[in-house]
C-alpha cells in the first residue's frame, strides 16, 4: 500500500514586485496552513517523507506544516516540483523509491487538482490553497500506481470558524 498526500501551497502574496517563484505567504496563508496541519496531524502515519517545490510559497507552507508535525521533519526541496503540469507531477510520483510508503508533496495547481482527479476516487473542482488530499494506492510500487482511493480531504474553508 502506498499513500500520497498532496498539499497545495498556502495563499501567497501577489502584491510584492517579485518573480512568481519568490512570492511568499500572506498572513492568512500561514494561518490556514497551520490550521490544516493541526487538523491532519493525527491522520499521518508514523513514517513519511516530505518533498516540496522550491518556490518560496511552497517552502513556507511545508515549514509551517513541519512545525506543527514535529520540529525535526526533514524536507527535500526540489525545483522539479515547481510545476503546474499534472503529467510532470505524475512522472515525479512514479519515480518515488518503493521503500517509501508515504510521501507528502507540497506543490502547485493545476498539477495537484488534475492529479487528484486522475488518480483519486472523488472529483475535486479545485484544490484550494493549503488544501490537503490523501490518496491510497493498492500497490507496492510507485511506478505502477493506478486509480487510488481518496481517503481524506481537508480544506481551510471547512475549518475556519
Amino acid at each position: 500500500m502506498k499513500n500520497l498526500i498532496l498539499i497545495r501551497h498556502a495563499k501567497s502574496n501577489w502584491d510584492d514586485p517579485v518573480s512568481d517563484k519568490q512570492r511568499t505567504l500572506t498572513v492568512n496563508g500561514l494561518r490556514d496552513a497551520t490550521l490544516v496541519a493541526q487538523h491532519i496531524k493525527s491522520h499521518l502515519p508514523k513514517k513519511y517523507q516530505v518533498w516540496s517545490s522550491d518556490a518560496h510559497r511552497a517552502v513556507g507552507t511545508a515549514r509551517a506544516f513541519a512545525i506543527v508535525f514535529r520540529e525535526n521533519v526533514e524536507i527535500d526541496f526540489s525545483e522539479d516540483l515547481y510545476t503546474f503540469d499534472a503529467l510532470k507531477l505524475e512522472s515525479i510520483v512514479r519515480s518515488i523509491p518503493d521503500d517509501y510508503d508515504c510521501v507528502i508533496i507540497f506543490g502547485h495547481n493545476e498539477a495537484i487538482t488534475d492529479f487528484v482527479n486522475t488518480f483519486g476516487s472523488i472529483f475535486i473542482d479545485n484544490v484550494p490553497t493549503a488544501g490537503f488530499v490523501s490518496i491510497k494506492f493498492d500497490t507496492d510500487s510507485w511506478q505502477h500506481i493506478s486509480k487510488g482511493v481518496t481517503d481524506k480531504t481537508v480544506f481551510p474553508r471547512d475549518l475556519r470558524q
